[in-house]
């Protein structure tokens, strides 16, 4: 699919759990780096939408996903190879360690996987020397994972940076940089995650102020010192999932920003033509879409206008009537319903193509890695086709009548139950696919 190309260089930047700052660090030194014209590519580690817009942003350049739970190393090794020059900069997700429910797919395991460096970002507010003490039982816990050096966030003042490099020279950790506070670089949040990038009319200027505070206190030459290629991996690169069409028509705004760039690189490579649309804007899917494609979001916080917006609305009915096949992820399942209510109990209609009712009146939080099988032939392959995905949603369905879609298991391979629908041409379900099984 990519012509193979030796890597560049480059890190992945985790930290001690979730929460912590190392997206805008990560952002920061994307920013940091290609701002004197060098070339740098972004990644992002597991099933994430939302911090991937503030790298790509950072980097001037698509920031994918490498997904160690979901993806074989012959996948991501692919995936990295879309880093052809210059460095990259991995962010990892959660804390260092932390993965699926089953134990795999944490950022260990793809530093493990390809050799790869790891600087770990530790907010050290609340914290002196006992900084060294978690650098160090980081960097032992895993034997085959290699703790490069750290950052410090949120130091203090002159005299608390000292303290806590002092501290972790002692124990043999490098320091590779510090940030201090600053209160107009916090990245506000909702449920899902950070407030999208797109969202955020002074995203540049945030991103040049965060780049600006870790310029002041960075080893750029340990930075490079450390910076390792990737090793290279002899595993299969799996099938990738089949394109929905050969005309595949894109919702794309702020309320559809939840889709995987690679599977659109992977749609294009065997021959599909992408084009895009925004529901928010009253547009319609392409009148020459043999498929349409309607990723998550956020279609719960706009739902009285893409309920107003027949445009949008007549162009999916008429997509459907003449055969186009129509697949709807998370919010996008939601929009191909009857219904949506809204967190203050109003109804908005939708687009009434499949048999399914939602709420956000009653939340509750749905998380976790999928494996999933189609248990009848259709648009995403024959019946028994696997796939791996996520689900991330805090939507309750309150009617879903029809033919299931997918048969799913959690990444334990349990709890198997049957999920989405699936009417002729027209079918969604709560799940992200990332990757074929």
């Amino acid at each position: 699919m990519t012509d193979t190309v030796e890597p560049s260089c480059g890190w992945i930047l985790a930290a001690p759990s979730s929460n912590t700052g190392k997206t805008l660090v990560s952002a920061a030194l994307l920013r940091l780096l290609s701002r004197d014209g060098g070339a740098v590519t972004p990644f992002k580690v597991g099933p994430d939408y939302i911090d991937p817009g503030f790298l790509s942003a950072a980097a001037g350049t698509t920031c994918r996903n490498l997904d160690p739970w979901a993806m074989n190393a012959g996948r991501l090794g692919q995936l990295l190879q879309h880093s052809k020059s210059g460095h990259f900069v991995i962010e990892g997700v959660m804390g260092l360690f932390d993965g699926a429910v089953s134990g795999d797919g944490a950022t260990a395991d793809l530093a493990a996987e390809f050799d790869l460096p790891v600087i770990l970002a530790i907010n050290t507010k609340g914290q002196g020397a006992s900084v060294a003490a978690l650098a160090q039982g980081f960097a032992n816990f895993r034997g085959d994972v290699n703790v490069a050096g750290v950052i410090f966030t949120q130091v203090g003042s002159p005299r608390h940076r000292t303290l806590l490099a002092e501290a972790c020279e002692k124990v043999g950790m490098r320091v590779i940089g510090a940030m201090g506070f600053d209160p107009s670089l916090s990245l506000k949040a909702r449920h899902l995650g950070l407030v999208q990038a797109a969202e955020r009319v002074d995203l540049d200027a945030m991103l040049d102020r965060a780049a600006d505070l870790l310029a002041r206190d960075i080893d750029l030459p340990a930075l490079h010192d450390i910076a390792r290629q990737p090793s290279r991996t002899d595993a299969a690169f799996p099938k990738p999932i089949q394109p929905l069409g050969q005309r595949i028509s894109v919702a794309q705004d702020i309320a559809f920003g939840f889709c995987y760039p690679h599977v659109l690189d992977d749609w294009r490579a065997q021959g599909a033509e992408i084009t895009f649309f925004s529901p928010l804007a009253d547009e319609a899917p392409h009148g020459d879409a043999d498929a349409v494609y309607l990723p998550g979001g956020y279609p719960e916080l706009h739902a009285g206008p893409l309920a107003a917006n027949q445009a949008f609305l007549t162009g999916l009915e008429e997509a459907g009537s003449r055969g186009a096949v129509i697949l709807g992820e998370c919010g996008g399942y939601m929009v191909l319903g009857q219904g949506v209510v809204d967190t203050d109990g109003q109804r908005h209609a939708m687009a009434g193509l499949l048999q399914l009712e939602t709420t956000f009146a009653q939340r509750k939080m749905h998380l976790g890695y999928r494996q999933i099988q189609l248990p009848n032939d259709g648009p995403l392959g024959q019946a028994g086709a696997r796939y791996r995905g996520h689900e991330f949603h805090y939507a309750t369905i309150v009617r879903e009548s029809g033919s299931h879609l997918f048969t799913i298991k959690d990444a334990l391979g349990e709890g198997q139950a049957q999920t989405g629908l699936i009417a002729g041409n027209v079918m969604g379900s709560f799940i992200h696919l990332i990757d074929q099984a």
